[in-house]
């Protein structure tokens, strides 16, 4: 890591990217494999806002068949397999059950309900299970599906898939989609970057930018000091911020807009025992997932509400945590209430403005815009998908490659992220040799590092040969160890970063504990101790 005050101000980059969520780090990776020299400036921490926010699911995204994104459905279903492969230790397949009602019925403003209502009007926005099924059917086959298990149809009675819902839901199919940490794969892009040459600034603040020559020169401040770094060409990856950027810090001229959509969630204590997920339709035509999270808790999610201003920090309101609570009672037996929310959380999305009538039926494709009117470049980037962040990094540099001399082509397909460097389905093979290894370890506790570190969590526990080697215990399994690991490696700088983006150890620990590992990060935050955790790590 390097901060800004470390890079000269006569260096001239080929790429300054702005933002440090998934579409800026992909981004930097990909550009620095490629030879580019690469600076990214982020805020405040990496996948601080919307990618860290997110479902946590890879998925090619089913309801989007009903708005024909057909190009967007196929590119996420073939990424689905692609990033398993490289990174099984934060992404792992999960089965989605999606119970079927005669009654359900299609929001009315997708193409798929309007054509439905010319040749069948009688159906009146009722989803017919013929629909569903061929649904389903496109969903198996347009990606080319190889690792993950095709759809079949459930009889729920007698089946541990049907003991927690409703009596009147007899039928339900089941298919196959898969689960991200979505800040953890942030952070490991961003890490892979900078092991091939891209420079990460964190707590770095683009504050203007202006083209001098030809060249982007641009004030980043970090703290109280600012410093200037000079670009061929700038990347706007900042996400509910591109407008702003676009406007404020470039100061262009562009049609090119931003609309926000916040997306709120709620977890509750865990409401069934089995470890699938469900695919719930509402009667409003929307859809929410209910989902195993962190083995004591179901995560419920998400809602799609407009958002005026991105500096306005998301929440999940009142109404909407209502909203999914009642929408999930519509299914379980024993009614989701208030009451049984332990957190929630709400991310906002930068879609592309598309001029779409509701938040729902906009686009999640991307955008990919380059703008030369300020006299340099700046590629602006709206929209996106976690799961199709590593082709969206492709288009980019199909885009940058159009200005600078990019002279390598595609690499990132199949080349895993740090720590994962085992077989798609090896994640128990390598928790069972960490218990063997360090028997001190808990089953749980050796699950729970290998899918935040994979091959890489023998290095955080070291030659380890009992809890106490790994230095004082903060709480839910989370060592000085890890915590040194996760400073000195991963950008971590404040109990935040560590217990709710690169882990979600905040739901088990207390109040105390958080101020403990606070207190602790703080007293440890001076250069002095930064190259001393650089060089333990």
């Amino acid at each position: 890591m390097r901060s800004a005050a470390s890079t000269s101000a006569v260096d001239v980059h080929d790429l300054l990217i702005i933002g440090g969520g998934i579409n800026g780090c992909g981004i930097a990776r990909d550009a620095a494999g490629r030879g580019l020299s690469v600076v990214l400036a982020e805020k405040g921490d990496l996948a601080g806002a919307t990618s860290s926010a997110s479902t946590k699911l890879f998925h090619g995204g089913l309801r989007y068949l009903e708005y024909f994104e057909f190009r967007l459905v196929r590119e996420a279903l073939v990424e689905r397999e692609t990033l398993l492969r490289a990174m099984p230790h934060i992404s792992w397949p999960m089965r989605f059950v999606l119970p079927y009602h005669p009654d359900m019925r299609f929001e009315s403003d997708t193409p798929t309900s309007r054509l439905l209502s010319r040749v069948m009007p009688w159906m009146k926005g009722r989803r017919p299970a013929w629909l569903i099924r061929l649904g389903l059917f496109l969903y198996d086959t347009l990606g080319g599906r190889k690792i993950l298990p095709a759809t079949t149809t459930l009889t729920l009675p007698g089946r541990p898939e049907g003991a927690p819902l409703q009596e009147r839901f007899v039928k339900a199919y089941e298919y196959s989609d898969c689960w991200v940490e979505d800040s953890r794969l942030v952070i490991l892009n961003a890490r892979d970057a900078e092991a091939r040459g891209a420079t990460i600034l964190t707590r770095s603040e683009v504050i203007s930018a202006v083209v001098e020559d030809g060249i982007w020169s641009v004030t980043i401040a970090s703290g109280d000091k600012r410093n200037i770094l000079r670009a061929r060409m700038l990347v706007n990856a900042a996400g509910p911020w591109a407008g702003e950027v676009i406007h404020g810090k470039l100061r262009l001229n562009s049609r090119e807009s931003v609309r926000l959509v916040r997306g709120s969630h709620i977890v509750t204590a865990r409401l069934y025992d089995h470890d699938k997920c469900y695919f719930f339709q509402g009667t409003d035509g929307r859809i929410i997932f209910a989902i195993p999270y962190e083995q004591d808790f179901t995560l419920i999610g998400t809602t799609d509400a407009e958002h005026d201003d991105p500096n306005r920090a998301p929440v999940c309101t009142e109404a909407e945590r209502d909203y999914l609570c009642d929408f999930a009672s519509q299914y379980f037996k024993r009614p989701v209430t208030p009451a049984d929310v332990v957190w929630s959380y709400s991310g906002v999305r930068p879609l592309y403005d598309d001029g779409a009538s509701s938040a729902t039926a906009a686009t999640r494709d991307y955008t990919l815009k380059i703008d030369r009117s300020g006299g340099a470049p700046v590629l602006n980037i709206f929209g996106g998908k976690i799961t199709t962040y590593r082709r969206l990094a492709e288009s980019a540099l199909d885009q940058i490659g159009t200005v600078l001399p990019v002279t390598k082509g595609p690499w990132t397909a199949g080349v895993t992220l740090p720590g994962g460097d085992f077989p798609h389905d090896g994640q128990t093979a390598l928790a069972t040799g960490l218990c063997r290894d360090y028997p001190f370890l808990t089953e749980a506790w050796a699950r729970r590092l290998v899918r935040a570190y994979g091959t890489e969590a023998r290095e955080v526990l070291g030659e380890a040969k009992s809890p106490d080697d790994l230095g004082r215990d903060f709480g839910a399994s989370l060592t000085e160890a890890e915590v040194i690991w996760l400073i000195s490696r991963e950008y971590a700088r404040s109990a935040e970063d560590v217990l709710w983006r690169r882990s979600k150890l905040g739901l088990r620990v207390s109040d105390d504990q958080a101020r403990a590992l606070d207190a602790w990060m703080a007293e440890r935050a001076g250069t002095a101790d930064r190259k001393l955790l650089s060089r333990t790590g």
